[in-house]
């Protein structure tokens, strides 16, 4: 089994490296990024996205959003122009549902298989390979790929049919946005009535309001450390693809469209790039204190 690995950033880079150790051998290929340790690891590299899919047996993608993905798969010396029939390809990307059913169905006419599988956890996941992965797509695809998916993350778990992994995604990013914003509006009040942040988080975290996303975030957040695990810039286009596709369904999600006018305030003051979790930055300068243990 040759894996075709494109798309090597924050994300991709260690996922790449955990199926390098596990025994797996890589084609890798980015347009931007080096491959040198990659390389050094073991992997070859292609130049192409359609070399790398013509000298591999699968392809896994792991871009930014729709459009880089639809370029990587479908475009000029794109992987459809590689891949052989029989071949998988397998988008871990966080992208549109649709899009993930565009791909799906211009393969299918070359007789390749899809899957979306997009991933939740952040960079620390996927450099311990314990990620949550949301896969949609047929169970024989499934079954045939999971071995190799469960050297990347914890959780695999089949939703349903192509999109459905994204429509996973996105209720996850939902999830995750507004757990951070309560999550900073509590601590900015506490610390604004002069209650110690790290008390409140020991006396909380045990509790019904304790949470994975508490305990990952309130750390960094008490730290005053923004680093990005999760750019504030990619949470937005997460977002963007939950309102899209809920309007497109029909379905209100009001406090997801608020959260979203708070990351965009929070791009507006330069802070794209850095952690979601400085969502706790956009309460601290309305309130004019900052959380700090």
């Amino acid at each position: 089994m040759i894996i075709g690995f494109i798309g090597l950033g924050i994300m991709g880079r260690p996922m790449a490296k955990n199926l390098i150790n596990a025994g797996y051998k890589l084609v890798v290929y980015d347009k931007y990024a080096k491959t040198d340790d990659l390389t050094a690891l073991g992997a070859e590299k292609a130049v192409s996205n359609k070399e790398a899919a013509a000298r591999s047996d699968l392809i896994i993608t792991m871009l930014p959003n729709s459009p880089h993905v639809k370029e990587a798969v479908l475009g000029p010396g794109g992987v459809i122009e590689g891949i052989r029939a029989g071949s998988t390809v397998v988008d871990m990307s966080s992208i549109a549902p649709a899009v993930s059913q565009e791909l799906a169905a211009a393969l299918k006419v070359k007789g390749v298989n899809f899957l979306d599988a997009p991933v939740s956890g952040g960079e620390p996941k996927a450099i311990d390979g314990t990620l949550a992965i949301m896969v949609g797509g047929d169970q024989g695809v499934f079954d045939s790929v999971k071995p190799i998916l469960e050297k990347m993350g914890s959780s695999v778990v089949l939703v349903g049919e192509v999109g459905a992994g994204n429509v996973t995604k996105l209720a996850n990013q939902i999830i995750v946005a507004l757990n951070i914003a309560a999550v900073s509006e509590a601590f900015v009040l506490a610390a604004k009535a002069g209650v110690k942040p790290q008390a409140v988080f020991e006396a909380i975290k045990g509790g019904l309001a304790g949470s994975t996303v508490m305990n990952a975030k309130v750390p960094m957040i008490l730290d005053g450390n923004f680093k990005p695990g999760f750019r504030i810039e990619l949470h937005i286009k997460d977002l963007q693809n939950a309102l899209d596709t809920a309007h497109n369904l029909g379905v209100p999600i009001p406090l997801t469209a608020e959260v979203m006018e708070i990351l965009q305030a929070l791009k507006v003051d330069e802070q794209a790039a850095s952690d979601h979790s400085a969502i706790v930055r956009y309460y601290e300068k309305l309130a004019k204190i900052e959380v700090r243990s």
